[in-house]
């Protein structure tokens, strides 16, 4: 049987040492592309990529930053069109699959069509948060019954410590872009991921679709992944401040597609009583930019609008 062909994805932007740590790393794994689409970095990424002696290496230049989202989408368009590959790798810069992550992915094939979710961990060994995969309570009776009626909240829907340790995959609905192998077959049933979320979701609201569609999305605990993220999504107000718009307008796409039309705006009701009251530690000038944002990101997401241009997302965040 021939060998399934992968083709490494990689989306960055002026994260020079953390990207390259990640680049030396694919190319000590057995992939057959690497395809890095640089969002106009301005720190010396393209100058360092662009010296690399290797014909699996790919360097895709944007002369604008369209996110993370933008970045896959065009990657995986790029990919497709180059080489077809059987399996496209996703990951962000800041993240890299341990050694033998690929190895251990090949030897699990073949296996059913979905995407399939690499065990991401900090580097220090615990388990990433942000890219912990889960189960869509809306459509489990049994997850849907621990979520909402014994108040498990999002442990419950999430998957356990325990499936870390494990042998086997374990199905999932939602999962992130770090370290995820998409098959061809999902691209060509479901289409690529949504460019125009920038950042944030993205990935949820493309595994959601596969899902959706009838593909059976794993997570393998065999294929092991190291993520240097720093963004919390939980808690306190997000800096800089311009990410929140994203944030909060594309979990209303999220949440859209994962509650089902039925009870969607109940739901999100509730969710946005809380949206438009985050910030309270902020001081009363920030806490007004801030709220403004998210009440921005509401009446985008409602309206269904995808195209606001970054830079005035920076204006009205009065960051820069």
């Amino acid at each position: 049987m021939p060998t399934s062909k992968i083709c490494a994805i990689v989306v960055t932007y002026n994260r020079f040492e953390k990207l390259r740590r990640t680049v030396l790393r694919l190319l000590d794994e057995p992939l057959d592309q690497i395809l890095i689409v640089d969002n106009g970095s301005t720190d010396g990424t393209r100058d360092w990529l662009l010296a690399i002696q290797s014909d699996r290496l790919i360097v895709l230049e944007q002369a604008v930053n369209g996110g993370g989202a933008q970045g896959f989408e065009t990657g995986m368009r790029e990919a497709k069109a180059r080489f077809d590959p059987d399996w496209y790798l996703v990951m962000d810069d800041d993240a890299r699959p341990l050694k033998g992550a690929i190895s251990a992915f090949r030897a699990t094939l073949p296996r059913p069509l979905g995407a399939v979710l690499a065990a991401v961990f900090f580097p220090n060994g615990q388990v990433c948060e942000m890219n912990r995969p889960w189960r869509n309570p809306f459509w489990h009776g049994d997850v849907f019954r621990d979520t909402f009626l014994l108040l498990g909240g999002r442990h419950a829907f999430h998957i356990s410590d325990a499936a870390y340790d494990a042998t086997l995959p374990l199905q999932v609905d939602g999962g992130s872009f770090v370290g995820q192998f998409i098959p061809r077959t999902a691209v060509e049933n479901c289409g690529y991921p949504e460019g125009r979320m920038f950042i944030y979701g993205d990935d949820v609201h493309y595994t959601l679709r596969l899902a959706r569609a009838g593909l059976p999305n794993a997570f393998d605990p065999r294929v092991r992944f190291e993520h240097e993220c720093e963004t919390a999504l939980h808690g306190t107000a997000m800096r800089p401040f311009w990410k929140t718009y994203y944030h909060h307008r594309n979990l209303f796409l999220v949440y859209r597609l994962a509650i089902g039309p039925f009870f969607f705006w109940p739901i999100m009701l509730a969710l946005l009583t809380r949206w438009i009251t985050k910030g309270r530690e902020l001081d009363l000038r920030e806490r007004r930019t801030y709220r403004a944002l998210i009440r921005l990101a509401i009446i985008d997401a409602i309206r269904g609008k995808l195209d606001r241009p970054h830079s005035e997302i920076l204006d009205r965040s009065a960051e820069r």
